[in-house]
């Protein structure tokens, strides 16, 4: 009975968890809509800073990722397909694995790092300085200029960072195949583009825009459930970084499924 008892609990609790979640991405941008246009024009100012913090400044970092991934795939694929006889296959390898797959992933866990870790420690420490009450009280919305810019602000940025993963990792797969294959640019990318889908696409840029979703929401929960401790801030972040990676991974498995199989 026990062991049912803590099963049960856990359940609710993930379920009010959840809830939870959806009224934070309802509430915010329900306000937006309902807004004036001085208002939503702060809040824009607001989205452009977070835009910037969370796509802008990541560039560097996931352009070294998506290089590095891009090399070695196409190592793998070079070295091995040869040996069966599926050298033509390459095109649609990388497809499969960087555009579809590692593409909006890897990309959603590089934001969780940097960007949702951050959210998380910002949040908390706003409630622990007691900020958040603040705002309330010169009666500005802190859903409206708190967590809507974050929410908008992360798709935004998860989406172009993700598409900007997979051209700098098509990027760095031709290095690869320009130096052991000696193939022209354009015939490389013609491989990619002719295995590649609108759907795959259209796929990997809206579980990107999802992820940013995810991380945003996991993030700014975690952060404002910090109380008056501040030992509770490193806690909150670790927390949004593990959940949000563990949501994405969740919806990336849902999505393949439904989509793939």
């Amino acid at each position: 009975m026990g062991f049912l008892r803590s099963i049960g609990r856990k359940t609710i609790s993930t379920f009010e968890y959840i809830s939870d979640l959806w009224m934070l991405f309802y509430l915010p941008l329900k306000v937006l809509l309902t807004g004036s246009r001085t208002e939503n024009k702060e809040t824009f100012k607001i989205v452009l800073n977070q835009i910037i913090f969370a796509g802008v400044d990541a560039l560097p970092i996931i352009g070294r990722v998506a290089l590095s991934l891009g090399i070695i795939v196409t190592v793998q694929a070079v070295t091995q397909l040869p040996k069966v006889g599926a050298l033509e296959l390459m095109g649609k390898i990388f497809s499969l694995v960087i555009i579809r797959e590692l593409g909006p992933l890897i990309t959603a866990f590089v934001v969780t790092g940097r960007s949702g870790s951050a959210m998380a420690a910002e949040l908390g420490n706003m409630k622990i300085s007691q900020e958040v009450d603040a705002l309330e009280v010169m009666g500005i919305n802190p859903l409206r200029f708190l967590i809507a810019p974050r929410i908008i602000g992360s798709f935004v940025a998860t989406v172009c960072l993700s598409l900007y993963f997979n051209l700098v990792s098509i990027l760095g797969g031709f290095v690869v195949v320009a130096i052991k294959l000696k193939i022209p640019f354009y015939l490389f990318v013609q491989k990619i583009v002719a295995a590649t889908t609108l759907a795959d696409v259209s796929i990997s840029l809206s579980k990107a825009g999802f992820f940013g979703i995810i991380i945003s929401l996991v993030s700014c929960y975690h952060g404002l459930s910090v109380n008056l401790s501040s030992t509770e801030v490193p806690q909150a972040a670790t927390k949004a970084i593990v959940n949000s990676i563990v949501f994405c991974l969740a919806f990336n498995g849902l999505v393949t499924i439904l989509f793939y199989m």
